[in-house]
C-alpha cells in the first residue's frame, strides 16, 4: 500500500510533466549524474532555484534603485524606509500566492491530462483556467499594459543614464539608438535562456547600488542641504507609489517560475530575493537623501547628482546594460501572448519567432519619445497598474479560487507554516486589497497623475531633453575679435 501524499504525487507529476515540457523544446535538462561540463548549458539553461533567485532579484531593482532617493525626498527619510519594508514584504506575499495558484493550475491540468508541450504557460491563463474568462480578460489587459509601461521605463532610462556620460546628443536621439538596441531582445527564446544575464544584472545593480551609497558618504551633505520632506500630500503618495512599483517585479513571475524544473520550489524564491533587494536599496536610498536633501526633488536619476568620475561612469554603463537585460524580462511575456495572438508560438525556427516579435517592439520605442519622464511615470505606472497587477488581482484571485470547502481540502499546495489557517489568509489578503486599492490607486493614483500632469505641462510632450542641465559653456562668438 502506497503512504505517499496527493500533494507529492502532483508535485512528481507536475517534475516529470516539466522535463518532459522541456525535452520538448530541445532544451536539456542537466543530468545529475553526468560528471562532464557544458559551457552552453552553464550560461544558457537556468531552470534551478538559484536561477529564479536571480531572475527575481535583479528583475526587482533596475532603474528603480535610481529613482528612490528621489521617492525619499518626496516622503523623508522614516517614511521612506517603513514603505520600502512594507511593500517588500506584500510584494513578497502576493508572489508566493501567484506560485501557490500556478501549482493549482497546473496540477489541475495534469489531472485532465493536459500537456504544455512548447507551451510557456502564463499568469491570464492561471486566472483563466481556475476563475474564467473574465478575470482572463481582467489578467491580461492590466499585465500587458504593465510590462508595456516597463519597457518604455527601461528605454527612458536608458537614454537618462547615457545622457550623463556623453551629452553630445539628447536624451530623445539616445533614445532611438537604445530602442534598437533593444530590439534585439526579440531573439531570446525564453527565460531559461537568461541565466548569465540574471547572474550579471545582479553583480550590476549591486554595485551601483553601493557605488550610490559610498559616493554620496564621501561626498558628504551638500552646502545648505534641506531634508523638508514629507511637505505635500501629492509629493508623499507620489514616492509611496514609487516604492509600490519598486516590489512589483511579479508581472514576469508565472513566466520565471514555468522556466524552472521543479516550479513548487519558487514559494520563497522571491521573499529571499526581496530580502537582499533591501540590502541595496535602504542603504543606497538613505545615504544619497541625506547627502542632497531636497535637490532631489528636482532630480529624479541620482546620477544627476553625484560627482562624475569613473566610478559614477562605471556605475552608468552597468546600468545600461542591466537596462537592456531588464527591457528583455519585461518584453519576453509580451513576446509570448503576441505569439499566442498571431499561432507563431509554437513555431521552433528562432529567426522566424524574432520577425513576428518584432511589432511589439515599436510602440514601446514610439511611447518612450512621447512621454520621456523619469521618475514620474514611475509612480504612474506605479498607482494605475502595479497595485492591480501585482497586489488586488493576486489577492482576489487567491480567494475566490479557495472559496468552497471542496477547492480548500483539494488544494495542491498546503497553508504556509507560519499562517496555517483558512480564516488567517482571508484575513490578510482582505487587508492588501483593500490598503492597496484605498492608499496605492485612490491616492497614488492622484498623485501621481498630478505629478505627472504637471511634468506633460512644464516640459511638453515629446521632450528633447528631460530635466537636462542648461548649457554652461557659451556659444562661440560668431566674428573672432582679432583678426
Amino acid at each position: 500500500m502506497s503512504h505517499s501524499s496527493p500533494q507529492k504525487q502532483a508535485e512528481d507529476a507536475m517534475v516529470n510533466q516539466s522535463i518532459i515540457d522541456h525535452e520538448d523544446r530541445d532544451e536539456v535538462i542537466p543530468d545529475q549524474t553526468q560528471t562532464g561540463f557544458s559551457i552552453s548549458n552553464f550560461l544558457w539553461h537556468g531552470g534551478s532555484v538559484y536561477d529564479a533567485w536571480f531572475s527575481c532579484a535583479s528583475n526587482q531593482v533596475a532603474q528603480v534603485l535610481l529613482t528612490l532617493p528621489y521617492s525619499f525626498s518626496q516622503l523623508g527619510m522614516l517614511s521612506g524606509i517603513i514603505f520600502q519594508v512594507f511593500y517588500g514584504i506584500l510584494g513578497s506575499w502576493t508572489a508566493y500566492l501567484i506560485s501557490i495558484l500556478y501549482v493549482e493550475y497546473r496540477s489541475r491540468k495534469e489531472k485532465e491530462n493536459v500537456s504544455f508541450k512548447n507551451h510557456v504557460i502564463q499568469w491570464f491563463e492561471v486566472l483563466d483556467g481556475l476563475l474564467g474568462p473574465y478575470w482572463k480578460a481582467v489578467g491580461l489587459a492590466f499585465n500587458c499594459t504593465f510590462l508595456l509601461c516597463g519597457s518604455v521605463i527601461q528605454l527612458i532610462g536608458c537614454a537618462s543614464n547615457i545622457y550623463y556620460i556623453n551629452d553630445h546628443l539628447d536624451k530623445r536621439t539616445w533614445t532611438y539608438i537604445f530602442g534598437a538596441c533593444c530590439a534585439t531582445t526579440v531573439f531570446i527564446p525564453s527565460f531559461h535562456n537568461y541565466r548569465i544575464w540574471s547572474f550579471l544584472g545582479l553583480g550590476m545593480t549591486t554595485y551601483t547600488a553601493w557605488y550610490m551609497t559610498i559616493a554620496a558618504i564621501v561626498h558628504g551633505q551638500a552646502e545648505g542641504v534641506k531634508h523638508s520632506g514629507p511637505d505635500k500630500l501629492v509629493l508623499y503618495f507620489t514616492g509611496a507609489t514609487n516604492i509600490l512599483y519598486t516590489f512589483g517585479g511579479h508581472a514576469v513571475t508565472v513566466e520565471i517560475m514555468h522556466a524552472m524544473w521543479k516550479p513548487q520550489k519558487f514559494k520563497y524564491v522571491y521573499l529571499f530575493a526581496t530580502l537582499y533587494v533591501f540590502t541595496l536599496t535602504l542603504p543606497s536610498a538613505s545615504a544619497v537623501y541625506w547627502a542632497f536633501g531636497d535637490e532631489l526633488l528636482t532630480h529624479s536619476n541620482a546620477f544627476a547628482l553625484l560627482p562624475r568620475n569613473a566610478w559614477r561612469d562605471a556605475g552608468v554603463v552597468l546600468m545600461l546594460i542591466h537596462q537592456f537585460i531588464t527591457f528583455g524580462f519585461a518584453c519576453t511575456p509580451l513576446y509570448f501572448v503576441w505569439e499566442k495572438v498571431i499561432g507563431m508560438h509554437d513555431t521552433k525556427s528562432i529567426c522566424l519567432r524574432a520577425l513576428a516579435r518584432l511589432p511589439v517592439v515599436i510602440p514601446i520605442w514610439f511611447l518612450a519619445i512621447i512621454f520621456p519622464f523619469f521618475g514620474p511615470i514611475n509612480s504612474a505606472v506605479g498607482a494605475l497598474l502595479v497595485s492591480f497587477t501585482v497586489y488586488i488581482i493576486p489577492a482576489s484571485a487567491h480567494m475566490l479560487t479557495f472559496r468552497s470547502a471542496s477547492a480548500r481540502k483539494n488544494a495542491a499546495e498546503k497553508l504556509p507554516f507560519f499562517l496555517p489557517s483558512w480564516t488567517g489568509m482571508y484575513v490578510v489578503n482582505a487587508f492588501i486589497v483593500v490598503w492597496v486599492f484605498i492608499v496605492g490607486f485612490g491616492f497614488g493614483g492622484w498623485a501621481s497623475m498630478t505629478n505627472f500632469i504637471k511634468q506633460v505641462d512644464t516640459f511638453g510632450l515629446f521632450a528633447k531633453c528631460y530635466q537636462c542641465p542648461p548649457r554652461v559653456s557659451a556659444a562661440p562668438p560668431p566674428h573672432p575679435l582679432h583678426h
